[in-house]
């Protein structure tokens, strides 16, 4: 079946956009795979603190008014420190632990099937008029489910259009879209939160060795953005994506309902979920809560709560997933629930090891003081130019945006940026949180037009159901109105947050 687009974009403007297009793709193409990159950078920053340790580089800390020089790691110590500490610099790598713990709850509720019957149940159970709100919403908040969004959502979203005769290519576009541009904003706290904010921490000890930054310390600015991204989404989807389009000449389709079974497991899962809840809840009642901090109080400062935040997230999604597969009999003996739990861990093997490569680079960069002189002569450059405030950081944001379109990976990007950023406007007087949900920000808003995220090509192929002539213009068109809309959205919710000087999350401040 081959539907006819229309399309109101004159040939002259749809010339020079896909010439963009086609500069991003073959720019994008020649960048080396993110473990070569990094095994590239590590020995980039091994040469330079040679040159810059030979050349006796150094600034003056601003805080202690001591040099600060630059480290010539290709010593005969530099080299043995490098050889000793090769295993260290990985396991202690920040992210490394915390995502892969996450991951075990994240991978279970995939694997044993919850994540896909939820997503089946409510938009089964919703009428015509909310299904874009819906399809958005939880396209928003499915980064807690890791990047299982961007395979789970699309088809259903077209088929949820369909079913009402809607075009079902622009559901697909929304629930792309709303996973994509929408990463980073979410209800919960995830293994995206964690990850970033591990290499938040280890950016920001090249300052301050004893500063902590937990992963829920941008969660009350996200969760905001999830509502506001969402009303944005729902009106780019209506008032300018699915009036180009047109209507929908095809066949309608019908999402199968949920089995008694699955309902069942369904109702299950939501049960236990609430019960689990509400012994966190409980944990956390004032002045003795165990997950308080058994000294001041505190639920933020050094608490049970903050501090086992991980294990707490991972049963968050481990408890229902497991409930859920013994009840629709995907999870049926141990051994069942020890195949998931390992293909879900066999999933992360790559990132594994890129997580050794990223370690060794980041310890290097540590030793070198190359970071550390980066910041302190990047925050003079810019004291010296008067550029501070919003303007900087809405600069930032933009640069995370232009990058994005061709380094997908988050953790890639905040590796290299992470270290130079965070202590640079820290010595600006910014909390390595501000400096995050800014990153944050740009990072998320072009995901959805780049072709070199490698789910852009399993939606053009979900696409080619019901469009088997379609291209990646035609995708890239339909979503580049939300990645301009979100980042807009974004950017004033950010301003406004800003001037009013509201607490980022627990433990994330804007000053530091």
């Amino acid at each position: 079946m081959s539907l006819e687009i229309p399309r109101q974009t004159g040939p002259e403007r749809k010339s020079l956009f896909f010439r963009f297009l086609d500069f991003i793709e073959r720019v994008g193409n020649q960048l080396p795979d993110p473990l070569t990159l990094f095994a590239i950078l590590a020995v980039a920053v091994l040469i330079i603190s040679y040159f810059a340790g030979r050349a006796g580089l150094s600034v003056i800390h601003p805080g202690t008014g001591k040099p600060v020089a630059a480290v010539n790691l290709l010593t005969a110590d530099g080299i043995r420190k490098i050889l000793a500490s090769a295993v260290t610099n990985f396991t202690g790598f920040p992210p490394l632990g915390l995502v892969l713990v996450i991951v075990l709850g994240v991978g279970l509720a995939e694997g044993s099937g919850l994540f896909a019957a939820l997503l089946r149940k409510v938009v089964l159970s919703t009428p015509t008029w909310l299904a874009t709100w819906v399809i958005v919403f939880m396209g928003i908040q499915l980064n807690a489910a890791g990047d299982s969004g961007f395979v789970v959502l699309p088809p259903v979203a077209g088929a949820v259009y369909a079913s009402f005769g809607r075009h079902p290519l622009v559901g697909m576009m929304a629930g792309y879209a709303a996973v994509a541009a929408g990463f980073s904003a979410n209800l919960t706290v995830n293994s995206l939160d964690a990850l970033i904010a591990g290499i938040t921490q280890s950016s920001a000890r090249l300052l301050d060795p004893n500063i902590v930054v937990n992963p829920a310390v941008n969660w009350y600015f996200l969760a905001v953005s999830s509502f506001v991204l969402t009303v944005a989404g729902v009106l780019v989807t209506e008032r300018i994506v699915e009036p180009r389009f047109g209507r929908y000449q095809g066949s309608s389709e019908k999402l199968e309902p949920l089995k008694p079974e699955e309902e069942k497991a369904l109702k299950a899962a939501g049960i236990w979920t609430l019960v689990y809840i509400a012994i966190i809840v409980a944990l956390c009642i004032p002045p003795n809560g165990l997950l308080r901090n058994p000294k001041t109080g505190s639920l933020i400062v050094d608490s049970g709560l903050m501090n086992g935040l991980v294990p707490l997230v991972t049963l968050l999604f481990f408890i229902p997933g497991y409930v859920y597969g013994k009840k629709a009999g995907t999870i049926k003996t141990d051994h069942d629930l020890a195949k998931l739990l390992n293909q879900s861990m066999a999933t992360m093997g790559g990132y594994i090891v890129l997580a050794f490569v990223i370690g060794q680079f980041i310890a290097y960069f540590n030793w070198s003081n190359l970071g550390l002189i980066l910041a302190i002569s990047g925050a003079n450059f810019l004291k010296s130019i008067g550029l501070t405030g919003l303007p900087l950081m809405l600069g930032f944001i933009v640069l995370s945006t232009l990058i994005n379109l061709f380094v997908g990976s988050a953790s890639a990007k905040w590796s290299v940026l992470g270290p130079v950023f965070v202590p640079m406007l820290m010595l600006l007087g910014y909390s390595p949180a501000f400096t995050q949900v800014a990153y944050r920000i740009g990072d998320s808003c072009t995901n959805a037009i780049t072709p070199l995220l490698p789910y852009f090509v399993i939606l053009l192929g979900f696409a080619k159901k019901y469009d088997e002539n379609i291209g990646m213009g035609t995708l890239i068109a339909g979503m580049l109105p939300y990645s301009i809309v979100f980042l807009i959205v974004w950017c004033v919710l950010f301003t406004i947050w800003t001037l009013l000087g509201l607490p980022l999350g627990p433990g994330g401040s804007i000053f530091l």
